[in-house]
């Protein structure tokens, strides 16, 4: 029988080896990438079955990373492997079209378990957050998340912008102009009522988009 083939993505090299052996028995592991633009590049040539992916990583976070492979190729799963015990975070992951969220301190077995269930079409959330998570959705039902009001391209930007990246590498990273970084920031403070770049970067770190 054909083993699913597994495209790993986390920007911790000895996390991403250690893995490996976790994996290797049941599915065949096909590349390990160490940020969000090197999955788009992976997950378009190489085609996995089902990608693991960490949420925080440099360059295009994991669940932004997610939201562009879904829009290219719906078939392949998702399963979010993170540090990140925040209901928030996984209410985002399955908005993205994850299938599975698993917390990186959790039994070993649950990451097989999550895989194998999206190889069904079936979704995983680790136990830790599975009532959380149905009561979020619950309390949440009829509100717009703020990040919603934020196109692609301006998450990205924000994402970049949070790093510690200039306008020009930005642009140099993303293939547009200078400029136009810039009206994708004063655009991004117009839409979420920020007056300021720093008060940008705090609510892209407050949300996810970006770490520091």
């Amino acid at each position: 029988m054909k083993r699913p083939r597994v495209l790993l993505a986390d920007d911790h090299r000895i996390v991403a080896e250690g893995l490996r052996g976790l994996l290797e028995p049941e599915f065949e592991l096909i590349g390990i990438v160490e940020d969000g633009r090197a999955l788009l590049t992976a997950a378009e040539k190489l085609r996995p079955d089902v990608i693991v992916a960490d949420i925080s990583m440099p360059l295009l976070n994991g669940i932004e990373a997610v939201r562009q492979i879904k829009r290219t190729n719906e078939d392949i799963k998702i399963v979010f492997l993170t540090m990140h015990p925040d209901v928030t975070y996984a209410a985002s992951a399955f908005e993205a079209g994850a299938s599975g969220y698993v917390l990186k301190h959790s039994a070993p077995s649950e990451l097989v378990t999550a895989i194998q269930r999206a190889m069904r079409g079936k979704t995983y959330v680790t136990p830790l957050l599975e009532g959380e998570l149905k009561y979020f959705y619950k309390e949440r039902t009829g509100k717009q998340d703020e990040v919603t009001r934020l196109t692609p391209r301006q998450r990205e930007v924000l994402q970049l912008l949070a790093e510690g990246n200039s306008a020009k590498e930005i642009a140099s990273i993303l293939d547009i102009s200078p400029r136009t970084v810039e009206f994708h920031k004063y655009r991004m403070m117009e839409a979420l009522g920020l007056k300021s770049a720093a008060e940008l970067i705090g609510y892209a770190v407050k949300r996810g988009i970006a770490t520091q």
